[in-house]
C-alpha cells in the first residue's frame, strides 16, 4: 500500500484533534496488533522533531487513529510549514507509511 497525502493546518496555541479511517482495497483496515506513530519536522532531511502528533488507534478493528496535540504542544511550535508522516508498527514489527503531507502552522495571537 503506498501512502495517501493529505495536507492539512494546525492553529498555534490550540487543541488539535482529527479523526482517521485508514481503508485498503475499499475495506476498513483491522488495526489490531498495531501501533502508530506521527512526527513533524521543517524538512525530511532535517534530525530535529518541530512537533509529536500523538497518534493512537481508537477503534482498532473500525480502522481508526485519532491524530492530536495539546494546545501547549501547538504553542510551542514556530509558525511555518512542516512535512510530516504517519506510520502503523504491526505486532511482527513491519513498519508502513500510510499518510505524508504538509502541515501548516498558523500563528496564535492571543495569549
Amino acid at each position: 500500500m503506498a501512502a495517501g497525502t493529505y495536507n492539512f493546518t494546525i492553529e498555534q496555541g490550540a487543541t488539535f484533534s482529527r479523526l482517521l479511517t485508514l481503508k485498503e482495497n475499499d475495506s476498513v483496515m483491522n488495526l489490531t496488533g498495531y501501533s502508530a506513530a506521527s512526527q513533524m519536522r521543517l524538512s525530511h532531511d532535517t534530525s530535529t522533531v518541530a512537533g509529536t502528533i500523538t497518534a493512537t488507534i481508537t477503534n482498532a478493528s473500525a480502522g481508526q487513529i485519532t491524530l492530536s496535540m495539546t494546545s501547549t504542544a501547538t504553542g510551542n511550535i514556530e509558525e511555518g510549514i512542516y512535512v510530516y508522516d504517519i506510520e502503523i508498527t504491526a505486532s511482527s514489527g513491519a513498519v508502513t507509511r500510510i499518510l505524508q503531507g504538509k502541515v501548516t502552522l498558523t500563528p496564535q495571537v492571543t495569549r
